[in-house]
C-alpha cells in the first residue's frame, strides 16, 4: 500500500461483503455461470442492426433514457410485449414493460418493494442463487417449497401454507421459476399453474414468475402459458435476454400491471439502462428472434446430450441427472455419502469449476450430494474431458464412482 494512503480500514462501513479477489482467467473446465456458448453470439447480425438503428436514432443518445422515459426504450419495450403475447400467452401492451440492467436489477426492485426485514419469502427448495442472496440481503425469512421433476408440489405448498397462516405469517410472495426452473429445468404443468394462482389468491400471496431460462425449450417441448398469462393480478413477471442472446448485454424486463410498476420506477435508482444495447437487441430481435432462438436450441440440446452421455459413462448408476426440458445447466444428485463441498477445492486444482448443490438450496441438509454444471459455453469436447476429470477427482476423495478401471482411464 502506499505511504501516502490514509487507513480506509477505520473508515469502511460495518457489514461489508468480503473483499473480492483479483479476477483470473477461467480454468480449462468452467463449469459455472449463466455464460452462453460464444460461437452462438450473432456477430454480423448484431453490427448490421448496430449501423441501423445508430443510423435512425442515434443522436437520441444525447439525451438520458433517450427522451423516451424510465421504462426504456420503447422498440425493446414493444418486442417484450409482442413476444410474450405470441409465445407466453399474454394480453400486454408497451407500458406493461420495463426493461431493466439485467434481471438481477429487477430481482432488487421487485423485493425491495415487497420485503420488509423479517418477513418470510417462499423459494423453491432447489433455487436460484442469486435471487436467494438478495432476499436474505434484504432481512427476508426463506421458506422451502418441495419439488418434484415437474415442480411445485402443490399439495404440499397448501399445507405449507395453512400452517404458516396458524403461525400467524403471511409470506409476501412466492419466487417460482415456473418455465425452465434453475437449476433442475423442469416446467410446471398448466393444471399446477392454475392450481398455485388459486393458492394465492386465497392466501394474499404474490406471486414473483421468473422466466429468464423460457426461450430455451428443446424440440418439440412446448411451456404452457406463463403464470403472468393466467392472472395478471397475482404475478409479477420478470424476463431475460441473457440466455437468449448474450449476459453481458445485461438487459431484462419486468412486465406488470400500471398500479404496481408505479410503485416499481421509484426504485430503479439509475439514470436509465444502456440505451444502446436496447436498440440494438430491438433492431436484431425485431427481425431474427425465431430463427436465432431455433439454432441456439439446437446446438445447448445437443451440448446437453454430450454432457449427460459423459456423465453416464463416467459415473454409470452413481449420478442421477433431473431431465432438463431446455436451458443451460445439468442438476446432479451422487450418492448421499458424498459431499460436494468438499470436492470444490481439489477439483479446483485439477482447473475444474462446478457449482455446489448447497449454494443453490434454501436447505443445505438435502442437497449436499448434489450439483450443477454449465453446459452452454464448453464445447463438447471441453465437456466429455472435464466430466472425466471431475469423475476422477470425487473417486480419488470418495471412493465413488465404483469401478475398477476408473483410476487410469
Amino acid at each position: 500500500m502506499a505511504d501516502s494512503m490514509i487507513d480506509y480500514g477505520k473508515l469502511y462501513r460495518n457489514g461489508l461483503p468480503d473483499p473480492a479477489a483479483k479476477w483470473a482467467p477461467f480454468p480449462p473446465y468452467y463449469f459455472v455461470g449463466g455464460n452462453n456458448d460464444p460461437e452462438q453470439i450473432p456477430i454480423e447480425g448484431l453490427v448490421d442492426a448496430a449501423a441501423s438503428v445508430l443510423r435512425r436514432e442515434g443522436a437520441k443518445l444525447a439525451i438520458y433514457n433517450l427522451g423516451m422515459g424510465p421504462q426504456g426504450y420503447p422498440g425493446l419495450r414493444q418486442f417484450v410485449a409482442d413476444r410474450c403475447n405470441r409465445i407466453r400467452g399474454t394480453n400486454i401492451g408497451i407500458d406493461d414493460v420495463m426493461i431493466t440492467t439485467g434481471s438481477g436489477q429487477g430481482l432488487d426492485m421487485i423485493s425491495g418493494m415487497l420485503v420488509n426485514p423479517g418477513d418470510t419469502v417462499l423459494c423453491e427448495e432447489f433455487c436460484y442463487q442469486g435471487a436467494m442472496n438478495r432476499f436474505r440481503k434484504i432481512g427476508a425469512k426463506l421458506e422451502a417449497m418441495k419439488l418434484d421433476e415437474d415442480g411445485i408440489v402443490i399439495d404440499a405448498l397448501e399445507q405449507q401454507l395453512k400452517d404458516l397462516k396458524a403461525r400467524g405469517i403471511t409470506p409476501k410472495f412466492i419466487y417460482t421459476i415456473p418455465t425452465i426452473q434453475n437449476p433442475t429445468a423442469s416446467i410446471l404443468p398448466l393444471g399446477r399453474r392454475h392450481a398455485l394462482i388459486k393458492l394465492a389468491r386465497e392466501y394474499n400471496v404474490c406471486i414473483f414468475e421468473d422466466e429468464c431460462y423460457a426461450d430455451l425449450l428443446w424440440d418439440g417441448v412446448e411451456a404452457p402459458p406463463a403464470l403472468y398469462a393466467l392472472d395478471p393480478g397475482a404475478v409479477i413477471h420478470l424476463g431475460s435476454f441473457s440466455k437468449s442472446l448474450a449476459p453481458a448485454l445485461r438487459l431484462g424486463y419486468i412486465v406488470a400491471p400500471w398500479e404496481i410498476m408505479r410503485r416499481l420506477l421509484p426504485l430503479k435508482g439509475d439514470s436509465g439502462t444502456g440505451a444502446l444495447d436496447q436498440m440494438v437487441v430491438a433492431e436484431y430481435f425485431s427481425k431474427n428472434f425465431d430463427k436465432h432462438l431455433n439454432h441456439l436450441n439446437g446446438v445447448l440440446h445437443d451440448k446437453l446430450k454430450c454432457m449427460v452421455e459423459a456423465v453416464e459413462r463416467e459415473f454409470g448408476t452413481s449420478a442421477e441427472c433431473w431431465a432438463p426440458k431446455g436451458g443451460i445447466f445439468l442438476w446432479i444428485k451422487l450418492p448421499d455419502s458424498v459431499d460436494v463441498r468438499k470436492l470444490l477445492k481439489p477439483a479446483a486444482e485439477r482447473g475444474i469449476i462446478f457449482n455446489e448443490g448447497p449454494a443453490w438450496a434454501v436447505s443445505p441438509d438435502n442437497s449436499s450430494s448434489h450439483l450443477r454444471l454449465c453446459f452452454a459455453m464448453p464445447s463438447k469436447q471441453v465437456i466429455e474431458e472435464g466430466v472425466k476429470a471431475f469423475a476422477q477427482v470425487c473417486y480419488e476423495q470418495t471412493g465413488i464412482p465404483v469401478r475398477s478401471d476408473n483410476v487410469q482411464r
